[in-house]
């Protein structure tokens, strides 16, 4: 399978571009976003020149893109070959919730702790939008968005706003199950219910129940890995 790269792909039309981000770190959150939201598929060959001339820059920092995405098993290059994106692999599936699930119970419990001096407006705000939202499935790149600045503002709140860096990047598996989850009526009024829970029990300091709420909302896409590998086969190991 080879992907084309359309016209908004290149330097002209990719999505957050700033003269102070490093070329390769532009690739390759450019390539991460496409891959986990599957415009770039499981099996989608890439062409290193062409993404060179796509992006307007030189092979390196395509390499040092590359090598990224091989980290974290979104690509996987054969020598003298070729670079090719990676199937779902549900072993690194689960391991992947593990890490998100313990760092974000964390990071609510460290909110209830602070009590009233954690600073969940932009979360709230998030939810608000979610809430207007989550009736329209045309929107639902919009909405999946949101889903993250809204876990993204937690860890601000919580002044761990680099480990949701980190996290985001080791849960790159994760991301592309959870697109194959989101497009269901139900699945975005769950997300809205768990945000929901996780912002009262923060507000009156519960951290036990704030935990438990995080952690039930993590736990629902990985709950249905069966299911979601049932329907689409060909996009897992």
């Amino acid at each position: 399978m080879t992907e084309t790269l359309d016209p908004g792909f290149g330097p002209a039309g990719a999505m957050g571009l700033s003269a102070n981000i490093p070329a390769s770190s532009r690739v390759f959150g450019e390539l991460r976003a496409r891959i986990v939201s599957l415009k770039l598929p499981p099996g989608t060959i890439l062409n290193r020149a062409e993404l060179a001339e796509a992006f307007g820059v030189s092979q390196s920092p395509i390499r040092e893109a590359i090598l990224r995405l091989e980290d974290i098993d979104l690509v996987v290059s054969y020598r003298q070959s070729r670079t090719e994106v990676t199937r779902i692999n549900p072993a690194r599936l689960k391991k992947e919730n593990f890490l998100r699930t313990g760092l974000e119970c964390e990071v609510v419990n460290q909110l209830c702790r602070q009590g009233g001096g954690a600073d969940l407006l932009k979360a709230k705000g998030y939810l608000k939008i979610q809430e207007a939202l989550v009736d329209d499935l045309n929107q639902i790149e919009l909405f999946r968005e949101l889903d993250e600045s809204f876990h993204q503002a937690l860890f601000i709140a919580a002044g761990q706003e680099a480990l949701h860096s980190l996290v985001t990047e080791r849960s790159s598996q994760m991301a592309r199950l959870r697109t194959l989850d989101l497009p269901r009526n139900r699945k975005l009024h769950s997300v809205i219910e768990g945000h929901r829970a996780v912002i009262e029990r923060i507000e009156v300091g519960d951290r036990t129940g704030a935990a438990d709420a995080m952690r039930a909302h993590l736990s629902g896409t990985i709950g249905r890995l069966p299911a979601i590998i049932e329907a689409h086969r060909e996009l897992f190991v």
